[in-house]
């Protein structure tokens, strides 16, 4: 991408995970993560506590990131951070940090969107990892968001369908929930989906027009059903675990699928990228490998690393920024409802 020696210091702290990352000339010399796992047992995120936690992690994490990445902090030529969307609380946290180091050091200040760095992380040199060309699809799944992109460059996007309530993840975090298991309950109803059948128990799935997506009434739907069976017969959950979780992913990959399918067909676009926590879904990723042979889909997964919030996504969109001397100000302020 560039001749010169391009180092750049990605911060990201929307949410829960205290993170940073060295990119050099796009290609990732250190990612580390500090995950909080104080909000286990509260079954969710509390704001409040993912700001204090932020506040203890991001110098050590910041330090480690530099260290790993075997440089000098004088040898950065800028640093990015997410300004947003994510939790105000968290982000400010980054934002400051980013803002005083940028001042310090006397470099260049690279604000990025969340969302922009899930999508891009496609564009980290990584060996074995392919690269999806313009225009491509996007389809972002995490916590707090479900979208579907149209990327025409890097920082040309358009949000052609997205969610008007709940995102995916929280579809499966409270399906969890309502079942007794742990948060974050995705990975354990992907493990126990493996195990169970997915045509065991019938979800109806949300009517949306055009590229939308809803999945309040789907979380609604799976805690009637499970009240309505435990009143029966008060065992039901441990004798029926697998098959439920089996049958609660089929159904939201189903819509996720479906939407995808409506999407290709609208635009034309057979490249469809996938990022966000989600896209770690097992199932998920089965179903877009299926895509490509059903629909004649082509299909880019990015490395399991770069898919849950992770600062190596946004020094990828600080580094391609930079390239753009595309900077930002110091009177820069975090967004928690930044848009692309």
């Amino acid at each position: 991408m560039s001749s010169q020696n391009i180092y750049i210091l990605g911060i990201e702290s929307s949410c829960d995970d205290t993170a940073a990352s060295v990119i050099h000339n796009g290609r990732i010399l250190s990612n580390v993560v500090a995950t909080q796992k104080i909000h286990e047992e509260y079954g969710g995120v509390v704001p409040e506590l993912a700001s204090r936690a932020h506040q203890q992690n991001i110098v050590p994490v910041v330090h480690q990131a530099i260290e790993k990445a075997g440089i000098r902090k004088e040898q950065l030529n800028a640093i990015a951070f997410t300004r947003g969307p994510g939790l105000m609380g968290s982000l400010l946290v980054g934002t400051s940090f980013a803002k005083s180091l940028a001042y310090g050091l006397k470099i260049p200040l690279i604000d990025v969107n969340h969302m922009q760095g899930h999508i891009l992380a496609h564009f980290i040199e990584e060996d074995g990892f392919k690269k999806p060309p313009f225009p491509f699809l996007a389809m972002t799944l995490s916590g707090g968001h479900t979208q579907i992109v149209r990327v025409d460059n890097y920082f040309d996007m358009t949000v052609i369908g997205e969610t008007i309530d709940d995102a995916v993840g929280e579809a499966f975090d409270k399906s969890g929930k309502i079942l007794g298991l742990g948060y974050p309950a995705g990975p354990e109803i992907d493990k126990r989906a493996t195990l169970g059948n997915p045509n065991a128990f019938q979800f109806t799935k949300p009517r949306v027009n055009g590229l939308n997506f809803s999945f309040s009434g789907f979380k609604t739907a799976v805690l009637y059903f499970i009240q309505r069976e435990v009143k029966a017969n008060p065992n039901f959950i441990d004798e029926n675990l697998n098959d439920i979780c089996a049958s609660i992913q089929y159904t939201i990959i189903g819509i996720l699928i479906d939407k995808l399918k409506l999407a290709t067909q609208q635009t034309g676009i057979q490249h469809i990228a996938i990022g966000g926590g989600v896209s770690a879904n097992s199932g998920i990723r089965q179903a877009l490998k299926d895509g490509e042979q059903k629909f004649d889909w082509k299909t880019y997964i990015p490395k399991f690393e770069f898919t849950t919030d992770n600062a190596a996504m946004i020094a990828i969109v600080g580094y391609l920024k930079f390239l753009e001397r595309d900077f930002a100000k110091q009177d820069v302020v975090a967004s928690a409802r930044l848009k692309i």
